[in-house]
């Protein structure tokens, strides 16, 4: 059976140790040469570079995150083994492991961290397609040729690198298929390397259970449950026709999946869907003033990503979430794409209005979806509102001097409450 050895890249046929160095992480697998489809995914990712740039953190349990009350965006895995996930509560991961180091996110590193890494799969193949700064597809089909070396031989290769070059480490999943090899990258993590080929498809994912299909939450987890599905062997009773009456468009996408069929394309050129922001405060609020300051705070932000990446969107979404935890949502559509955060400031402030103060919030949030290219972007102005444009021309001034002199060079009055 093809092996490979992660540690040395020495290829070979057989052997739970690799001939050369003796290793035990040894990867192998009848398919091993012949699947090209990838996600690496890193491990821990913002908690590993904390504990790369602060070895007095290693074996300790770091989280990363904001304030009491706010939320763990990541965990390492000694704080995992306690029970600590991502987007848990902060109170309740400092129950679980109140010994825990708690450090804000240090966004400007974890972005260099993660272009570094992209750097590296570039030099593999053009066909990336990031999910988030931490993990990606990648279409190793045809690279062998180039490299010398099979998919599996460059992938082992490339989180070799991410550790001796950049002190970090990635899991990786190969398969035959986008969602196969996202399922894949999760069986042995951390540092781990998983395969699961076109042979072994069905009686692999017979006894799993549908939760471990990508974008099905807790919600969507709660439907599958009243129609009797838990595993992909319940899915596979079901006629197509019938799911797509049950679950509609998901329907569909869940008979080819129970059947391990994932005709997605890695697209390295996938359209984003929304830009957003939110916070979460220290204490819960309803003083107008604060949350006015935290909703232009937001926008401008939005805005900021938006004309970064010369994008314009049409609908303006508000999210709040009160102390009992209730979640409010409201969103309009606008006559046109924007990227002034003076719009979107003013439809925000104006759905935060419809909904009334039903403070105290401990969330708040927005953002810009419906995206398009920014060309023919705030062009009809408002007409109820003849001091739009002026104000737009002021932003883009702003903008102008904001680029030469650096984002503190001017800054509005209300975002300093």
């Amino acid at each position: 059976m093809p092996a490979l050895c992660r540690d040395c890249l020495t290829q070979f046929d057989t052997g739970r140790r690799c001939p050369a160095c003796a290793s035990p992480r040894v990867t192998r697998h009848a398919e091993l040469w012949d699947l090209s489809i990838a996600h690496m995914d890193c491990d821990a990712f913002y908690a590993s570079v904390e504990k790369r740039d602060n070895p007095e953190l290693n074996g300790k349990p770091v989280i990363i995150g904001g304030g009491r009350r706010g939320v763990v965006s990541t965990a390492c895995y000694v704080a995992r083994i306690r029970g600590v996930r991502s987007a848990m509560p902060m109170f309740q991961a400092l129950k679980l492991c109140p010994e825990a180091v708690i450090i804000k996110p240090r966004m400007e590193v974890y972005v260099e961290a993660s272009r570094a890494i992209r750097q590296m799969m570039e030099e593999l193949t053009p066909a990336i397609e990031p999910l988030s700064l931490d993990e990606a597809f990648l279409d190793m089909t045809g690279t062998a040729r180039l490299h010398g070396a099979p998919p599996a031989v460059m992938l082992a290769r490339l989180v070799r690198r991410m550790k001796t070059e950049l002190g970090l480490t990635g899991s990786i999943g190969l398969s035959h298929n986008k969602f196969l090899a996202k399922v894949a990258s999760d069986l042995d993590k951390p540092h781990g390397f998983s395969v699961i080929g076109a042979a072994e498809t069905m009686s692999f994912l017979a006894d799993k259970p549908v939760r471990m299909i990508w974008g099905i939450g807790p919600v969507g987890q709660e439907s599958l449950d009243k129609a009797g599905i838990r595993t992909f062997t319940d899915l596979l009773r079901w006629e197509q026709r019938d799911l797509v009456a049950r679950f509609s468009g998901m329907g569909e996408r869940l008979w080819h999946l129970a059947r391990g069929q994932d005709n997605r394309r890695v697209s390295a050129h996938s359209p984003m869907k929304s830009i957003s922001n939110e916070t979460t405060f220290h204490d819960d609020t309803s003083d107008l003033d604060i949350l006015d300051g935290h909703i232009w705070r937001m926008a401008d932000k939005v805005a900021g990503r938006a004309k970064a990446k010369g994008l314009a969107g049409r609908v303006v979404t508000l999210k709040l979430k009160r102390a009992n935890h209730s979640l409010l949502s409201r969103r309009v559509a606008l006559s046109d794409p924007t990227q002034l955060a003076d719009r979107i400031y003013r439809t925000a402030r104006s759905l935060f209005d419809e909904v009334g103060n039903l403070g105290p919030y401990r969330l708040l949030g927005c953002g810009l979806s419906d995206l398009s290219a920014a060309e023919g972007a705030d062009l009809l102005g408002d007409l109820l509102d003849p001091q739009a444009n002026q104000r737009g021309k002021a932003e883009r001034a702003t903008d102008a001097i904001r680029d030469r002199f650096g984002d503190r060079a001017i800054v509005k009055g209300r975002a300093l409450r």
